[in-house]
């Protein structure tokens, strides 16, 4: 077994110093905060042959130079190649029918909104939406059902063509 008592001292009495020196590294301090975590995740499984280091905040230093680097060397790749891909394409506009049925589902509870989104467009069963709300099949088919009607009374007052009829 690791002595985790000796990892939790060298990490309180360590782990400021090194998120210092990981936000000078690269600047951002969330980055740092990832690096540095991912640094003593890899000296707490190796802690006991670490243990017994004379430097052993010197190794993590190490690691979290290393790390910084590879992420550095990650983004070098990422500025070549992303201006030979070009800027991504205009995303379209949704279409009038898409506004109006995002508006509509907004309309109703979050219940029976959640039951129409997994049934009709995550292709879901009543039986995996029942497992994955933790309910009962016949309240999925009652928010199904609700949820359906809801749909059909909003969408009749939100279309502008049922509006132009009357």
């Amino acid at each position: 077994m690791r002595d985790a008592d000796g990892f939790d001292e060298f990490y309180r009495a360590t782990s400021a110093r090194m998120l210092r020196y990981g936000y000078a590294l690269t600047g951002d301090l969330s980055e740092a905060q990832d690096l540095v975590q991912e640094a003593y995740l890899r000296a707490w499984q190796r802690w006991r042959r670490l243990a017994g280091y004379d430097h052993t905040e010197a190794w993590v230093r190490l690691v979290l130079t290393r790390l910084a680097t590879d992420n550095w060397r990650r983004l070098r790749n990422w500025r070549l190649i992303l201006p030979r891909a070009g800027p991504p394409g205009d995303a379209p506009a949704p279409s009038e029918d898409t506004v109006l049925l995002v508006g509509a589902l907004r309309r109703l509870p979050t219940a029976q909104r959640r039951a129409i989104v997994l049934h009709y467009l995550c292709d879901m069963s009543v039986a995996e939406i029942a497992v994955e709300t933790g309910s009962s099949p016949g309240t999925v088919k009652s928010w199904l059902s609700r949820g359906r009607a809801g749909l059909a009374a909003v969408l009749d007052d939100l279309t502008p063509e049922a509006n132009d009829v009357a």
